[in-house]
């Protein structure tokens, strides 16, 4: 019988196990991961930025954990020797109608108690030398890391304070009782006092199979990107990006230097047939049809047809491609370009076509449902497993029995 079983070893299942330690540090913690090791979707295939959450809601979950969690992830990569930089970035406006957007992300961040500054041309030739731009927020607490590697010290934490990594281990079914939780998995059955679903992008799925209904779907979106040859990476010093358009629920091409030295460019934003679908050919009939019969998918596809069709359009066209990163680095040529890997986010989208835009939280009787993360949610990770561990039921019996 373990104390606490956890669904999912990317980056939140991982810190949710550590956050558990911290709180309960005699129980006994098992990680149930379906691949042969942890972190292989979303988290890493993550473009590796520390975000400062000036995006998003002020107030919102995603606002508040981005924000303490950028201190929280550079901390930890300083304790722990881990190769980051904390570079700072320039959101950029490129035309005279996204000058007031710039404003209102600039109102934004300061209510989002982020130290930024809005500077001049010069100022960001200074910066970016390369980029053109009429106006520009400077963001210096954004930074950069490799989170796989965060993972793994996540994971090698969890087993040193005794806890199990339980990898090739695909769940089944769940079955919740009164006094613990029965897993179904591919090798065999485990029992829990609590389980914890931190499974991405198929978070939905194993709610489900422990009979929790949500009017939510996860939607697969694949993000495509490209590298800088590496002749050309002078070309970006930090992180460019563009002023998101509001209309779209998405940030939209831009340049990240990555811990390795590589520049990637993207990534566009289209419909995956697979959930871990991370090329143009990967296809599943389940996972497709989930979608294709879900009302809130066409719901969202018809209010963003056209945002969507020059996604997709992209997609197909380097050339399209290479002329929206020009707004950015007019400089830039197709032949600059190389394919890279692309990634997979978990999107949840609700019945009425709206995605869910803030972290989502399910508590059960003796599970809890972490049902949406999709980015910031590698930078929010250890403020996330501290939220999640926050809300374990208080009920006497179950916490005696863990103390």
């Amino acid at each position: 019988m373990y104390d606490f079983a956890i669904v999912g070893g990317g980056i939140v299942g991982l810190s949710t196990g550590m956050a558990i330690y911290e709180r309960f540090p005699n129980s006994k913690v098992i990680v149930i991961e379906k691949e042969s090791a942890v972190a292989e979707h979303q988290t890493g295939h993550n473009s590796g930025v520390i975000h400062s959450g000036i995006y998003y809601q002020p107030g919102s979950f995603k606002a508040r954990f981005a924000r303490q969690g950028s201190q929280s992830m550079t901390k930890f990569c300083q304790t722990h020797g881990i190769q980051h930089d904390i570079c700072g970035k320039v959101i950029v406006a490129t035309k005279e109608e996204e000058l007031p957007l710039l404003d209102n992300l600039y109102k934004r961040g300061l209510e989002n108690k982020l130290n930024i500054q809005k500077i001049s041309i010069d100022e960001l030739k200074e910066i970016e030398p390369h980029v053109n731009g009429l106006s520009a927020i400077r963001v210096p607490q954004a930074g950069i890391v490799n989170y796989r590697q965060v993972s793994e010290k996540f994971a090698d934490i969890i087993r040193e304070q005794g806890g199990e990594i339980q990898l090739n281990t695909k769940v089944e079914k769940i079955h919740e009782e009164s006094d613990n939780v029965t897993i179904e998995t591919s090798r065999g059955t485990f029992k829990a006092r609590m389980v914890v679903n931190c499974a991405g992008l198929h978070s939905d799925r194993v709610a489900a199979a422990a009979g929790y209904k949500t009017d939510m779907k996860i939607v697969p979106f694949r993000g495509e990107y490209y590298k800088l040859k590496p002749e050309k990476r002078y070309l970006v010093k930090n992180l460019i990006y563009p002023v998101p358009n509001p209309k779209f629920p998405f940030l939209g091409v831009h340049f990240t230097r990555m811990i390795s030295g590589e520049v990637d460019a993207g990534p566009n934003a289209v419909l995956s047939f697979k959930r871990e679908g991370y090329k143009k050919t990967d296809f599943n009939a389940r996972d497709l049809a989930e979608v294709l019969r879900y009302g809130g998918f066409w719901k969202l596809a018809s209010k963003f047809m056209k945002e969507g069709m020059d996604e997709y359009v992209r997609s197909f066209s380097k050339k399209q491609f290479t002329k929206s990163l020009q707004e950015l680095i007019p400089e830039i040529q197709e032949e600059d370009l190389i394919p890279a890997p692309a990634g997979v986010r978990a999107q949840a989208l609700r019945d009425d076509g709206n995605m869910v835009d803030d972290f989502h939280i399910i508590v059960g009787k003796r599970t809890i449902h972490v049902c949406n993360a999709p980015s910031p949610a590698a930078t929010a990770s250890i403020e996330i497993g501290k939220e999640v561990v926050s809300r374990i039921p208080n009920q006497s019996h179950l916490l005696q029995a863990i103390l």
